[in-house]
């Protein structure tokens, strides 16, 4: 992979050197600027108190519900290029690797380049050596969505299927490097990958920054939330808000452990292995060394809280029938928690003045189909 002591530092300023990377990209039509999007319908029940009945037989029985005031602000990457945030860090990985003098000297530009993925990264790097001319190697398990393979090897990019586990992926990718000679592109635990990502951190906060004051109100956000996997897009969100006062949040799914996050940094230390099968298939993988230098070392998220399959689903359907937006299950694991999850709710109520907060919300991916989304919403 590329030299990691090569990339930007991971701080604010490393964010905002890959946005104008990023931006020339966004002017040329190659990553979309994404819009802000508001639901005055979610804002009022996600201030709305729960019923106690919601409770019974959980861990907030007989408790008060909580009191936010809140107003979301939804950060549509659904509406991305390849349906996914993802081509943020891939396209700014790839291009700060084709600016190495030595990697171009060594060929790397005819041996391309190389990752493991089951949807997302797989086709945000297919485009992204599609648009700068390269070879693209992709490794995805046997088991991966047919619309994603599908739409993998339609950016061009040559598809090796392995078996599902970590180990076997890896495998795989290694015997390809050895084969062409491409370079390996992570999906996740690179600084390249983690900045590029905290583009749409930052995109998020001036556009709401500028939609207020567009509606004659000051400020901007209180803080952010965003779903967690690997956690390249909320290391890199965390960075984007570093020193600006606004508070950053993750949200996971909790069945089957998927909440490694958040139990990692319960017992201060990495959880290094995840075997899950939520239906938030975008986040079944454990939190990277990179990302969790971030996120636990530095301290730079504010806190972790995890959600159940029938939350997801719940906060699934209100984006679809009130947003009228099509979305994948891991997108909506921050409203969920903020809809669903006490613990924040109350974080909320108690943190916040008496006009409440502003919520950035980011729906991270919209890649799933209507047979997908049938069979979920039918069992």
């Amino acid at each position: 992979m590329a030299d990691p002591r090569t990339s930007p530092p991971l701080s604010r300023e490393g964010v905002l050197a890959a946005q104008s990377i990023i931006k020339e990209f966004q002017r040329k039509g190659d990553i979309h600027f994404t819009p802000i999007l508001s639901s005055k319908f979610l804002n009022e029940l996600a201030s709305t108190p729960q019923t106690p009945e919601k409770f019974k037989g959980g861990p907030w029985e007989g408790n008060e519900p909580a009191r936010p005031k809140l107003r979301l602000w939804f950060k549509a990457e659904n509406l991305q290029k390849v349906g996914a945030f993802k081509v943020r860090g891939a396209f700014h990985a790839t291009s700060r690797l084709m600016k190495e003098e030595g990697w171009v000297k060594s060929g790397g530009r005819e041996k391309g380049v190389v990752t493991h993925s089951s949807g997302n990264h797989a086709q945000a790097l297919a485009l992204a050596a599609q648009t700068m001319g390269i070879p693209a190697h992709i490794v995805m398990p046997s088991i991966s969505t047919p619309l994603k393979i599908a739409g993998t090897k339609g950016y061009g990019a040559t598809i090796h299927f392995s078996g599902s586990t970590a180990a076997e992926r890896e495998a795989v990718v290694a015997d390809v490097i050895e084969s062409t000679g491409a370079t390996l592109i992570p999906p996740y635990d690179h600084p390249d990958i983690i900045l590029g990502q905290g583009t749409l951190g930052i995109e998020i906060q001036e556009q709401v920054e500028e939609l207020k004051a567009k509606a004659g109100k000051s400020g901007g956000l209180n803080a952010i939330i965003t779903p967690c996997g690997g956690g390249g897009m909320l290391s890199g969100t965390a960075l984007s808000c570093e020193g600006t006062g606004i508070l950053v949040f993750g949200a996971e799914p909790e069945f089957e452990g998927a909440d490694d996050c958040k139990r990692g940094l319960e017992v201060g230390k990495r959880i290094e292995s995840v075997k899950t099968l939520t239906i938030a298939d975008g986040l079944r993988t454990h939190v990277g060394t990179y990302p969790w230098t971030v996120i636990h070392d530095r301290r730079l998220v504010r806190q972790m809280f995890s959600v159940t399959e029938e939350q997801i689903k719940a906060a699934l359907r209100l984006v679809f029938e009130r947003m009228k937006l099509v979305v994948e299950p891991s997108a909506v694991v921050g409203l969920a928690t903020v809809l669903f999850n006490e613990d924040f709710r109350k974080l909320v109520e108690e943190e916040a003045d008496e006009d409440g907060w502003d919520l950035g919300v980011v729906f991270s991916g919209g890649n799933t189909s209507i047979e997908a989304l049938g069979k979920l919403f039918s069992t």
